[in-house]
């Protein structure tokens, strides 16, 4: 009986620990796709540029075809969020002041600002 309840119990945590992480994967990738759409960059993918709304719209669609890919925020960034799954191209933003940078680097600043600023739950 001992053996049964250490069972149920282990498996709750496992479960409550899941969909923690699942949901704070959600909110971060979901705040990183509505940071693009506000951001009023220019991103350039495979050589043609898209506005910010475009930009947010495709990753949206990337990232809900394939959380595979996304187990972290990190990993969106990595995997889904800053080169091209079709040519293998990194992508490129910029932004309204001119400064061009890779996706990639503009993503994962944005991330751990969202990270260093968050107030503990």
């Amino acid at each position: 009986m001992n053996k049964l309840i250490l069972y149920i119990c282990w498996l709750s945590i496992a479960l409550i620990t899941l969909f923690s992480q699942a949901s704070t994967v959600d909110k971060e990738v979901n705040h990183l796709i509505t940071f693009i759409a506000h951001s009023d960059a220019t991103f350039i993918r495979n050589g043609n540029n898209h506005t910010s709304t475009e930009a947010a719209e495709h990753l949206a669609m990337k990232y809900k075809k394939g959380k595979r890919y996304a187990k972290t925020a990190d990993d969106f960034i990595n995997n889904l969020a800053t080169k091209s799954a079709w040519s293998g191209k990194a992508y490129t933003v910029i932004l309204k002041d001119g400064t061009q940078l890779t996706a990639n680097v503009w993503l994962t600043a944005e991330l751990r600002k969202v990270r260093n600023t968050e107030k503990p739950q």
